[in-house]
């Protein structure tokens, strides 16, 4: 097999084959067989029935497609390793001669994952602050400890509606005197200040009190996401069936036996402390660890391909919707109450994913600069941490990344984290004492993504 690489430009190539004629024969004979193999043809036992017969059976142009797949895959593949080259896109084939008894020649051009430059990556130094925990960030837990156990009462006969009150309402909406879908609810707990209404409904309740009625205007905003109801003004027939107030428990040891079984409230605030030391700790692991990869990165140089970031794109906002789905919401109805689009969407993963495809690119130049090596206990060790995330079992997990073919993405994703790993086992904590030396916890590090 003869093949000659073309730059077509800084990022895609195109690869000319040339597969001898006794090559395309022997791999013609291989594609009938599995073909032959794949149909009942009456009188000819399965992987018998010859060439003829399944041209006539299934159609010349099949079968010769089937040859043509079989031919070009194996000398694709055999190309990409001669050459050394790692495809980031799908290939694009031009058949220049398929004549039988001839040599097959064939062209594919395909984006090429690109060469990484790498700058520094060993010794980088970075700041590891541990923060203390002050009394302030105790006081300020126990409050939401407070909050958090506090119950609803109703608010004594004749109370006003105040912020933070929950107004116990009944209401229906009419536009141009008529109702509207999803405009009327009974006995719904609205709270005061919340802005969970449109604005302006919940500043009219205030005032009011258990027994009261009143028709509250207001106008739907302009970028409403039912567009028949934007920019028009509604009026809400509104009756306050009761007022409700939060009652908190006393900050004391029995509010500490209530919420943790403590002895005593020192008892919970040692605990707390405790809590927020180790949060602080993690943080600060978490915090050091992506300033020095970052870091790294940032010293390296590539040109990304563009189907690189838009293969990225596609697979964080398809990890997005299957998100989404886990709350019962799919990713149309989520574009359509933030009033966006797939392109807008699209448009705010661009960074998030350029950055990704840029670490990950940097990290496997480094596993290979260092002969980073992935065993199989590596692989093991992944896979049944992979388990634990979803709460499958490991041998589920290797089957179906088996059978979705993912082994060689497995193999890469855990030689990036070995890389991750060696680089912040060499970082240098400029806090630690001189006589310490730093064990950054490793972990992967993720370029950031727009909240959903």
């Amino acid at each position: 097999m003869n093949v000659t690489v073309n730059e077509v430009d800084q990022h895609q190539v195109t690869l000319h084959i040339e597969l001898p004629a006794a090559e395309a024969k022997k791999g013609a004979a291989a594609a009938v067989k599995n073909l032959a193999n794949k149909v009942n043809i009456p009188g000819f036992r399965k992987g018998k029935a010859p060439r003829m017969i399944l041209e006539s059976y299934l159609g010349k142009d099949a079968v010769k497609e089937e040859i043509n797949d079989v031919l070009i895959n194996k000398a694709y593949n055999d190309a990409l390793n001669e050459k050394d080259i790692t495809p980031v896109s799908d290939p694009e084939v031009k058949i220049i001669s398929e004549e039988k008894g001839q040599d097959f020649v064939f062209e594919i051009t395909v984006t090429k994952k690109p060469e990484v430059k790498l700058g520094e990556y060993k010794g980088i130094q970075a700041a590891k602050e541990e923060a203390e925990v002050t009394d302030e960030q105790v006081a300020e837990e126990l409050a939401k400890m407070q909050k958090s156990h506090s119950k609803l009462v109703v608010a004594p006969e004749g109370t006003e509606i105040a912020d933070e009150d929950f107004a116990i309402i009944d209401f229906k909406g009419t536009v141009d005197g008529e109702a509207f879908e999803g405009g009327e609810g009974k006995s719904y707990p609205l709270q005061i200040g919340s802005g969970s209404f449109i604005p302006g409904f919940e500043d009219q309740l205030k005032g009011l009190k258990a027994g009261d009625q009143k028709d509250v205007k207001i106008t739907f905003p302009e970028d409403y996401f039912e567009a028949k109801l934007a920019g028009k003004e509604a009026v809400f027939a509104v009756t306050i069936n009761d007022v409700k107030r939060s009652e908190v428990p006393a900050i004391d040891d029995e509010f500490a036996k209530e919420v943790g079984k403590f002895d005593s409230l020192d008892a919970l605030k040692e605990d707390i402390k405790k809590r927020l030391a180790s949060q602080a700790h993690f943080q600060a692991v978490e915090k050091f660890n992506n300033d020095v990869l970052k870091t790294v990165v940032d010293n390296a140089e590539v040109d990304i391909p563009a189907v690189m970031v838009d293969t990225k794109v596609d697979q964080m906002v398809d990890e997005m919707s299957m998100r989404l789905e886990t709350q019962n919401l799919s990713l149309e109805d989520y574009l359509k109450y933030t009033n966006s689009d797939m392109d807008k969407l699209k448009e705010q993963y661009r960074q998030p994913a350029t950055d990704n495809v840029k670490m990950d690119l940097v990290l496997e130049a480094i596993a290979k600069a260092e002969n980073i090596q992935v065993q199989d206990m590596d692989l093991q060790a992944e896979i049944f941490t992979m388990a634990q995330n979803f709460g499958a079992d490991p041998k589920e997990v290797y089957n179906i990344i088996v059978k979705e073919r993912r082994v060689p993405m497995l193999i890469q994703s855990v030689g990036r984290k070995k890389a991750a790993s060696f680089v912040l086992q060499n970082a240098v904590d400029t806090n630690a004492k001189a006589e310490e030396t730093a064990e950054p916890q490793v972990e992967e590090v993720k370029a950031e993504e727009p909240e959903a």
